[in-house]
């Protein structure tokens, strides 16, 4: 085998020596231990990462009333602006139909053509800070002292805004009660009967 394969001539042309073929050696990076541990977790299905939204928000388009009428509640109340985040600043009043001041998403109410003059009305300090909740650091508490804080009231008004939402009511009262039966209007609940079709109703 060795004469048959030529093995000889090829040994005699390389001075006696078959010829090396070694691949040099590449030097691979260095890597963390870290990266070169396998993962010990497999989900069982793929987590799908959420789309990066670039859009800038824009607040909704103001469809002008005085009135509107809350659909989560069915009650009605006066608008009174809207804030820079697009939300609606809304009011029972609280006096007459127990709505405080809040804020409401324009696609949860329906405007009426209802009016009544709010020029008298202080509305500037109300923005969306004014309604931002005050975080606290909770400190931790030992047995007795957990049960006896689940007997105090939670989330307790401060009487500033109290105050507020008086002030706001006694201006907002005199301009509805000037109106006759405006205040019965406000304090009765919206439905819709048997045989009501809402595309043909007039608000």
């Amino acid at each position: 085998m060795y004469h048959k394969r030529g093995l000889w001539a090829i040994k005699a042309k390389n001075g006696g020596a078959f010829p090396s073929h070694f691949k040099k050696a590449v030097e691979e990076p260095k890597s963390s231990p870290a990266a070169e541990k396998p993962a010990m977790f497999y989900p069982a299905d793929d987590v799908k990462k959420p789309l990066a939204n670039k859009r800038k928000p824009k607040p909704a388009k103001l469809r002008l009333r005085n009135f509107c009428i809350f659909r989560f509640r069915g009650k009605r109340v006066v608008f009174l602006k809207q804030l820079t985040s697009g939300l609606l600043l809304v009011t029972g009043p609280f006096k007459v139909n127990g709505v405080p001041l809040r804020r409401v998403n324009q696609s949860y109410v329906v405007a009426t053509s209802t009016k009544i003059d709010i020029s008298g009305v202080i509305h500037e300090k109300f923005d969306d800070k004014y309604f931002a909740k005050q975080v606290e650091k909770k400190k931790k508490k030992g047995e007795g002292e957990f049960f006896e804080a689940e007997k105090e009231m939670k989330n307790v008004l401060p009487q500033d805004k109290k105050d507020d939402q008086k002030a706001v009511d006694a201006q907002l009262v005199k301009a509805i009660e000037s109106v006759p039966d405006l205040k019965s209007y406000l304090g009765a609940r919206f439905s819709l009967k048997s045989g009501n079709k809402p595309h043909e109703l007039v608000f």
